[in-house]
């Protein structure tokens, strides 16, 4: 994550254009938040801000606005959302852009106007002659999947912009807690940063405190109790998850996903694949790779090959109300737990 630009950006050094890309869109909107709280006064945005969906509106019109002085106001904002024609998906927009307009402009845009593409693409087509001129002529932020490194770099800039200071230990229990979404992070320090006021320190005990654990942590939780043979700690948290009215057939399904997951790692770390080749292989975070990888040294692929047909009957039985639901599983976990 290139923190720099967002440096500049509160310093108010503005690039009259930007391209904003990458499957992280939460980040994607961040930035162009950011863009627009700094570039422009609250009592201007309705007349200097305008938006423009470049699968409904061709690329000249909102060219034709990028180009128009701004009104009571030093600048104006114009955000191009979704420019599909950066990339090599075959033409899916409703409307004909003109890019040779585009491209003039690229080669002089209008001083008094920041440009900004949002284009929520993991790929662009570097192929293509309006791309290159884009990254030669833009400010590029590229926001992809964040590494485990990046995570933690993301986290510590957003505690300190509270005036809060984290505890490394406090960064993993979180990651561990809340999972990798960034949207979900973000909620969660906020609220901790709010709970403790400036010049608090978030600590493990602090996050375990205040941060409720996603449905996906619980079942990650309730797989380490099994494997662990606790059995006591793993039935509690199914029997809090069936409290909270999570759906049994749900909660399998998310079993089964995270064996799967488990099963997946452990046979490419078999095969010499290193973690971030393998969650490039299986589209998942690295971090969760890791935490599978953790998981996958207390089973051999024959017993992980066997739990995963379990899984498989489990969903018959209750797919076709052989047996109670609830009884079902509380069978499996045990059974697990052997």
């Amino acid at each position: 994550m290139n923190l720099e630009l967002w440096k500049k950006i509160k310093k108010k050094q503005f690039a009259p254009i930007y391209l904003l890309h990458g499957s992280e869109n939460f980040l994607i909107q961040e930035t162009k938040e950011l863009l627009i709280k700094y570039s422009i006064e609250e009592e201007e945005k309705d007349f200097n801000l305008s938006v423009f969906d470049l699968e409904e509106t061709p690329v000249e019109i909102a060219l034709a606005d990028a180009e128009t002085l701004p009104f009571m106001g030093e600048r104006r904002v114009v955000i191009l959302q979704n420019p599909s024609f950066l990339t090599s998906e075959k033409n899916k927009d409703k409307v004909e852009h003109n890019i040779s307009v585009l491209e003039h402009y690229l080669k002089s845009p209008a001083p008094f106007t920041i440009l900004v593409f949002t284009a929520p693409y993991e790929k662009l087509d570097e192929r293509k002659k309006i791309v290159k001129l884009l990254k030669t002529n833009a400010e590029v932020l590229t926001v992809n999947t964040l590494s485990e490194k990046d995570l933690h770099t993301w986290i510590t800039d957003r505690v300190i912009q509270h005036e809060v200071t984290i505890r490394p230990a406090a960064i993993q229990e979180l990651l561990h807690v809340a999972g990798t979404n960034l949207m979900n992070i973000t909620q969660e320090i906020d609220k901790m940063c709010l709970y403790l006021g400036v010049n608090g320190e978030i600590t493990e005990e602090t996050v375990q405190l205040l941060v409720p654990r996603s449905l996906e942590q619980n079942i990650f939780s309730l797989i380490d109790k099994v494997v662990n043979r606790k059995l006591d700690e793993a039935l509690r948290i199914f029997y809090d998850l069936l409290q909270n009215n999570e759906e049994p057939i749900k909660i399998l399904s998310l079993l089964a996903t995270q064996f799967r997951l488990i099963f997946q790692v452990k046979e490419l770390s078999r095969q010499g694949y290193g973690q971030q080749q393998i969650a490039g292989n299986l589209k998942v975070h690295p971090f969760r790779v890791k935490l599978a990888g953790g998981q996958s040294n207390l089973f051999t692929q024959e017993e992980l090959l066997h739990i995963m047909n379990q899984l498989a009957e489990a969903d018959y039985e209750i797919k076709n109300g052989k047996m109670d639901k609830k009884l079902i599983l509380e069978l499996f976990i045990m059974k697990l737990a052997k």
